[in-house]
């Protein structure tokens, strides 16, 4: 089974979850039954587990694959022996090994190859992309292209825009850059930049989220796809679609989901454009370049922050003065690819692509979140665990939050007791079951030990002040 080329319908996934979960009986079943039972358990040996945990961090940091190792030493013995004719002379070649991987993560995502460029960072490709795509508009902003005022049959070409939306739940990094951003165009946050709340600190309401898109003033808007803390998966589809009939640009964080979560990116309802990084679900190792969707129908826009190696592949060595920009995302390329960082990816979605591609994932995503959620409500909720993560499959994303009075605590004992999960401020604990390497006995055995240790008191013997790092 092939990745899929255009992304299956939310009914398609929840179908496929329901077959899945019936395939593997019910959700107290021994877990040693389900994992012989789970079509994907033969793709857990392709993983470095760490010897004597139960790992549920992948949301933050996925496993390193025998098969990413083995890209990346390839890459590393092409670099000892060819040196720089590595460029031409590889297999595949460095100098198209951003666009080879694009075409092989375009699936995951529902979009075309040209409309994604892997490059840079999470948050150094949204500032490229607000570079790009912020255009204020009005009486004191005039327009920098007529491309600024082309988003839809029905916007207004003189409207007063220049309001950009995010929200209050987003990772901090987002925020800082759209404040900056603005700050270089010589504007004020607190007057154009605008964090639609949370009524609970915990989820996003979606009436909440269309409201703020009927201030006359919004030009562009940037929202995460799951919400980092609490797990929760916005409607990108209906919030897209929204923004869209406005005439409000509309991107989307992506950090939380892909890898984890099919979207569809590209065609006439797609968003314009869309970041992410590549660690996590995507296992392609502890920072690793990132990636950035920029949709077709503003493939004629000027790069917001120019670079060499976004200049036309022709054209590149020319050393040309003037900037010829790439056809599509490419061109919002900057320095060159990272090759040892982009190498891992080829192994990751080698991985995805045997595996059935990542509706199959979601569908056993889905499945261990659903045994998670049973043991939880029977083991934890009696001893004061409640989960924050919305229950209904659409509203979830891979991983699941669970808040307690004492979280920080309790995660410091579930690492000494060998389980690797995370905290999240002020009183999460996050669970990430990765369905290419997690499996329904490990799922089993940490809500144990999580229970006997909430029982018998052991994290109270952990100190109450946090590290550096959480």
């Amino acid at each position: 089974m092939t990745l899929f080329s255009v992304v299956p319908s939310p009914h398609f996934l929840l179908c496929a979850h329901r077959v899945l979960c019936v395939s593997l009986g019910t959700m107290f079943a021994d877990p040693a039954t389900l994992d012989a039972a789970d079509p994907l358990a033969r793709f857990r040996a392709e993983f470095f587990l760490p010897p004597g945990k139960i790992y549920l961090d992948g949301n933050s940091l996925g496993l390193l694959s025998r098969r990413a190792e083995a890209h990346l030493a390839r890459v590393i013995a092409e670099w000892r022996t060819l040196g720089i004719e590595g460029w031409t002379a590889a297999a595949p070649p460095w100098l198209t090994l951003a666009e080879t991987i694009a075409e092989k993560i375009a699936p995951l995502l529902g979009a075309a190859p040209d409309e994604i460029c892997l490059t840079g960072q999470t948050t150094a490709n949204l500032h490229q992309l607000l570079a790009t795509l912020y255009a204020p508009r009005g009486a004191d902003f005039p327009a920098r292209s007529p491309c600024d005022h082309a988003h839809g049959p029905n916007t207004p070409c003189l409207a007063p825009r220049s309001v950009i939306l995010g929200d209050a739940l987003n990772f901090a990094s987002d925020s800082y850059a759209l404040q900056s951003h603005l700050r270089l165009r010589g504007l004020d946050p607190a007057t154009h930049l605008r964090l639609i709340p949370s009524r609970d600190g915990r989820v996003l309401r979606l009436d909440d989220l269309l409201e703020s898109f009927a201030a006359p003033d919004v030009q562009l808007v940037v929202l995460p796809s799951v919400v980092f803390t609490s797990g929760q998966l916005l409607d990108v589809a209906t919030l897209t679609r929204k923004a869209r009939q406005r005439g409000i640009f509309i991107g989307w964080d992506l950090s939380h989901s892909i890898g984890a979560v099919p979207h569809t990116l590209g065609g006439d309802e797609g968003p314009d454009f869309a970041f992410w990084c590549n660690y996590k679900w995507l296992n392609a190792g502890p920072g690793a370049v990132g990636g950035l969707f920029l949709h077709r129908r503003h493939h004629a826009r000027p790069p917001g922050l120019a670079g060499w190696w976004g200049v036309r592949a022709d054209r590149r060595f020319a050393m040309a003065q003037h900037h010829e920009p790439a056809a599509g995302a490419a061109a919002l390329h900057i320095g060159t690819p990272h090759i040892l960082s982009l190498a891992p990816l080829l192994g990751s979605l080698e991985l995805i692509a045997e595996a059935g591609g990542l509706c199959a994932l979601r569908a056993k995503s889905l499945a261990l979140t659903d045994f998670l959620l049973a043991l939880i409500d029977r083991d934890l909720a009696p001893l004061g665990f409640t989960v924050v993560t919305p229950r209904g499959a659409p509203a979830r994303g891979g991983h699941l939050a669970l808040a307690h009075p004492d979280a920080w605590r309790l995660c410091q004992a579930l690492k000494a007791a060998h389980v690797v999960a995370d905290f999240r401020a002020p009183d999460l604990i996050r669970l990430a079951p990765a369905p290419l390497y997690t499996s329904f006995t490990d799922c089993a055995d940490a809500i144990a030990r999580l229970q006997h240790i909430a029982l018998t008191r052991a994290h109270e013997s952990f100190p109450e002040s946090r590290a550096l790092v959480t």
